[in-house]
């Protein structure tokens, strides 16, 4: 009787989402709800915040635990996934996100084949990342340069429709209309 009592409250909370797995079905909110490092914002999926956040702040680089979220702006995210998942990518999983509002839809999701709405493959761009980084890109971890301005990419995350509205400076809103063909109009 206690194991078909045990089943049957299993099946009700994964009939209710609760026990959805958050790897396998990510929802992704705010980027400024996360927490902000050097510029990018990480959270955990799988609550090891403090772990992802050791990584992150390390001037020496790490293996980012699964769990890891990864994301510079609102429509690109890197989630790590469980070890062995994917060698090719060392586990990460990228995500291509439609954003708005109402909040985020996966427009496209995968290892070795995602490409974003530029036409770049994301596994072509890390993959070039000095190991010790795990495949995260910054100005120094050996990825080829974004062709964003520190200026353009803070103006795209304070713009994310799914955040409260943030007042952008003169030089962050003429960064916009330069990153949207706009300048010299």
């Amino acid at each position: 009787m206690k194991l078909r009592g045990l089943l049957l409250t299993c099946l009700l909370l994964a009939s209710n989402g609760l026990a959805a797995d958050p790897l396998e079905n990510p929802e992704f909110s705010c980027i400024s709800d996360m927490t902000p490092v050097r510029g990018f914002y990480i959270d955990n999926l799988l609550g090891d915040l403090e772990a992802t956040k050791a990584v992150a702040e390390s001037e020496n680089g790490g293996v980012y635990p699964p769990g890891s979220v990864v994301q510079l702006v609102p429509t690109e995210v890197m989630v790590k996934r469980e070890e062995g998942h994917s060698p090719e990518t060392n586990d990460w999983e990228f995500f291509e996100l439609n954003v708005s509002a109402e909040g985020s839809e996966i427009s496209t999701r995968g290892f070795s084949d995602v490409v974003n709405r530029f036409g770049g493959n994301c596994l072509d761009c890390h993959e070039k990342a000095e190991p010790q980084w795990d495949m995260v890109c910054e100005q120094n971890h050996g990825c080829d340069p974004i062709p964003l301005t520190e200026l353009m990419v803070r103006a795209i995350q304070k713009t994310d429709p799914r955040c409260e509205p943030v007042p952008l400076s003169d030089e962050e809103k003429a960064a916009l209309q330069a990153l949207s063909g706009g300048a010299g109009e």
